[in-house]
């Protein structure tokens, strides 16, 4: 594993990636002075955002129905946990964009090489907020399995 978004785990057979950008802003504020620098003061931390971006190549690795999956998990409007491969917990984060360019075409229009960039925000507020949510987010889960399996 080398990353996991709640449940879609990114490994060489999914969604094998070449890089990550993550950018934390920390935001502070200014107040004039007469005669004197401003003075500043840290407001707490800011947007924190997270870029993952690769190349696909469909006989070899993740293709089309997998960034199919990650678009709709994008559609459903939820937060998911971050998790690296060494088990280091980044937070809680929305799926914000997911661009993909399609080349090297084979004769029935099906890519050999796909691009994608993934784009994700940070949504939680603390650690606290972040294992709330995954305790509801697992909630959710075992009810859907719950029914889906006829246990009450």
């Amino acid at each position: 594993m080398m990353l996991a978004l709640g449940y879609f785990v990114f490994m060489q057979k999914t969604l094998p990636f070449q890089s990550t950008t993550r950018t934390a802003g920390f935001s502070w504020k200014s107040n004039d002075r007469v005669g004197k620098r401003a003075a500043f003061q840290y407001t707490g931390p800011d947007t924190e955002t997270m870029t993952i971006t690769g190349e696909l190549y469909p006989e070899l690795t993740g293709g089309l129905p997998t960034l199919s999956l990650v678009r709709q998990m994008a559609a459903l409007g939820k937060a998911w946990p971050l998790i690296n491969g060494s088990g280091i917990i980044y937070g809680m984060f929305v799926i914000t964009s997911l661009r993909e360019e399609s080349t090297l075409f084979h004769s029935d229009g099906s890519p050999r090489k796909i691009t994608f960039t993934l784009q994700l925000t940070r949504v939680d507020e603390s650690a606290e907020a972040m294992l709330s949510d995954l305790r509801d987010l697992g909630e959710q889960a075992w009810g859907s399995l719950s029914n889906a399996l006829g246990v009450s």
